[in-house]
């Protein structure tokens, strides 16, 4: 099932009004417009615009989606790499014409001997941190992301910190603290009836990011941030 993937090719065939239906385990069912991954330099964020702007050499666009930022970065003379889980998402980028395109999970990568160790900058946009899945899983993450930059490479991502929607009035936050990391959701993505796999996706709040990224034996620096607990860090090997 590829509901994510329909949803692009359906907006890119004229279907521009298309929502997708999104369910999460913590909010209520929502119903995205599909233009919303088809950002142009004008509708980027200050954080999508700062990212790109900080990629250099060869480039890895990791859950590249419908290759909006992917072809900012090739038509402004980047050599960028664009992949995806999503067989749609991949057939969308080709009708826009990127160049390096593969249909591939990303942990499954570094298994390709031409992609291992050959990056300068892995991005990751659009809650990047989310692919992580779990706070559990963040050190696999890394380990992938070790295997795929060069020895001077970095990892430039965005993620949320979601502790506003535990807040009480009074500005404490109101949470379990026997139940899992509260930035860790499942979601489900629905398109004109096919509905995919729920998949877990991370929020993870800037100080629990530094302090895995610290015992993993990397540097993590934020860049930017918006007013809404929403950054863009930079991660290094040290």
């Amino acid at each position: 099932m590829d509901a994510y993937g329909n949803a692009l090719k359906a907006y890119i065939k004229g279907l521009k009004k298309s929502k997708i239906k999104v369910e999460c385990d913590i909010a209520e069912t929502e119903y995205w417009p599909v233009s919303e991954f088809f950002h142009s330099w004008n509708d980027m964020s200050l954080l999508e615009r700062t990212a790109l702007e900080l990629c250099h050499g060869k480039i890895l666009d990791i859950g590249a989606g419908s290759g909006c930022h992917s072809l900012w970065l090739q038509n402004n003379g980047k050599e960028v790499t664009s992949i995806d889980i999503s067989e749609g998402a991949i057939e969308v980028m080709k009708e826009q014409g990127l160049k390096d395109i593969r249909n591939i999970d990303f942990y499954k990568a570094p298994t390709i001997p031409e992609m291992k160790h050959n990056y300068d900058t892995l991005l990751l946009l659009m809650n990047g941190a989310g692919i992580a899945g779990t706070i559990a899983n963040l050190p696999r993450f890394l380990l992938t992301c070790k295997e795929l930059i060069n020895d001077n490479g970095c990892v430039i991502m965005d993620s949320s910190d979601l502790i506003y929607l535990f807040l009480d009035e009074d500005g404490s936050a109101l949470i379990d603290l026997n139940a899992s990391y509260y930035g860790e959701l499942n979601y489900t993505m629905s398109f004109k009836g096919e509905k995919d796999k729920e998949f877990p996706w991370l929020f993870i709040d800037f100080d629990t990011l530094c302090g895995i990224c610290e015992q993993e034996g990397w540097s993590c620096s934020k860049i930017a941030e918006d007013d809404h607990y929403q950054y863009l860090a930079e991660l290094r090997t040290k």
